[in-house]
């Protein structure tokens, strides 16, 4: 049922039986009652039983290789997975940056120190991550991060602030883009910058809670006041940060969920609106379905170019902005043709309407503002 508004598949990404198995496997747990389908439920709904659960179906780590705990799947098999559970809304906020973003970066930049030692725990569904790189002041301007990384006896010591830090405080680890090299020695502002893993319980983290209008917290701010970061914990090569990090944001800004955040009050209101007539209504809709069908179609294709090595960093920035913008459309279209009133103690639509546009201000923060992301698309058409 939440999955019927999502246009066929191209055929590379079908995997029919892969589908099948994982809308049984939803079913059986919406049955049983351990998860209720949510809106924004890739970063709202942290459940680390329910990862463990996917992490023993392998569908953790689909895209790793088997001598790090992974599963040797294809990226669009990855994708078919991961667009069926956001469509359920289902409560995977727990593995989702491990398994989207952090591991693919492990693999292509880290030692084999690291990948031995966060790969198969991100593939079991044992190991969380956070990602540390916006800054106050900064938004989205990752180049003018003031986070200091300064050279120590057998490692480095990092001083600075990072925002916007989802699941900080449930998370094991985080990566933390940094300037190791002061702006006024780099040869450009994209100089200088590297990226270090860090143990969110290393002595010198504190970790501040940024509340929600609903009260639920998944954003944080995380101080680094003087932690020391072994070298065994860089990742990449120092001063490799910005190239590192932008391919990394490829992985971050393209994928379903950028789309697929409100989808559970898009199947309400077709449900809804099923049992009216009027062109109002199908004109809304048939714009809805239609941008949902070119979003998803430009998301598959970088998921293939990603899968290839091809870098994806335009894309994926138009990818993240349009899609921001369908889903706060599908929560502006929902409170004019449904007369429901948003409701988070109320069952259904009330309460799915409710959370939507409670969390909707946050959909422009994560993964870039709009207005960096289209100054980006921009520069890249050759426009600026």
């Amino acid at each position: 049922m939440t999955a019927a508004l999502l246009p066929p598949p191209a055929p590379e990404a079908a995997a029919p039986e892969l589908r099948a198995q994982v809308r049984d496997f939803l079913a059986a747990e919406r049955d049983a009652g351990t998860f209720t389908p949510r809106c924004d439920a890739w970063l709202a709904g942290w459940d680390p039983e329910f990862s463990r659960k996917l992490a023993e179906r392998g569908w953790l780590g689909m895209t790793l290789p088997k001598a790090y705990g992974g599963h040797e799947r294809s990226t669009l098999e990855r994708y078919a997975v991961t667009e069926e559970l956001l469509a359920a809304g289902a409560p995977v906020a727990a593995h989702w940056i491990a398994d989207r973003q952090i591991g693919p970066s492990l693999l292509r930049y880290g030692t084999e120190e690291q990948r031995q030692r966060y790969l198969p725990a991100i593939a079991r569904g044992e190991c969380f991550f956070a990602i540390g790189m916006s800054e106050p002041d900064s938004g989205s301007d990752l180049a003018s991060v003031r986070t200091k990384a300064t050279r120590v006896d057998g490692g480095w010591r990092l001083d600075g602030t990072k925002v916007w830090t989802s699941g900080a405080h449930h998370a094991h680890a985080f990566f933390v883009l940094a300037r190791s090299t002061p702006l006024a020695e780099a040869p450009n502002r994209h100089a200088g910058l590297s990226q270090f893993v860090v143990p969110l319980d290393s002595p010198g983290v504190e970790i501040r809670p940024i509340p929600l209008l609903t009260g639920e917290r998944h954003f944080n701010e995380v101080h680094l006041d003087g932690v020391f970061v072994p070298d065994a914990m860089v990742l990449g090569a120092i001063g490799a940060g910005w190239h590192q990090v932008t391919s990394e944001l490829a992985f971050e800004r393209s994928g379903p969920e950028r789309f697929l955040s409100t989808y559970p009050v898009l199947t309400a209101l077709v449900d809804a609106l099923s049992q009216r007539s009027g062109p109002e209504h199908s004109i809304a809709l048939g714009g809805l379905i239609a941008r949902l069908w070119t979003l998803r179609r430009m998301s598959l294709a970088i998921a293939a170019s990603l899968a290839d090595g091809v870098a994806q960093e335009v894309p994926a920035a138009l990818v993240k902005d349009l899609g921001t913008r369908f889903e706060n459309e599908v929560v502006n279209a929902a409170q004019l043709l449904l007369a429901v009133e948003p409701d988070p103690a109320a069952d259904g639509v009330a309460r799915l309407l409710a959370e939507a546009v409670l969390h909707a201000p946050g959909f422009t923060i994560r993964g870039g503002t709009s207005e960096v992301l289209r100054s980006m698309v921009a520069r890249g058409m050759g426009l600026r």
